[in-house]
């Protein structure tokens, strides 16, 4: 199971699993790994930090912010909607 060298220690079974990836990784760490796959797990791991903090400020931003106001809406739209809907504007 462990590739003929040393298991680990010994461990209760709850802790098994963690026992098993520990060992892969000191494995791993000490055969020695590709240095383009560790720039690309940087790179990888930034780019999720960056989407997830800008998804983090996005939702408190989206809590703690008042809504926008809306654009006043100008004398001369306002005189062309009611001409539309019928009504005649004020003053004439």
């Amino acid at each position: 199971m462990y590739g003929g060298l040393i298991p680990p220690f010994s461990v209760s079974h709850s802790s098994c699993l963690l026992a098993d990836v520990t060992f892969l990784v000191i494995k791993v760490a000490a055969k020695g790994l590709n240095p383009g796959l560790i720039v690309l797990l940087l790179v990888v791991g930034l780019v999720l930090i960056f989407l997830v903090g800008n998804y983090a400020l996005y939702l408190y931003a989206r809590k703690t912010l008042p809504p926008r106001k809306k654009k006043p809406i100008s004398k001369k739209k306002m005189k062309r909607e009611k001409l539309k809907q019928g009504v005649s504007a004020p003053g004439e």
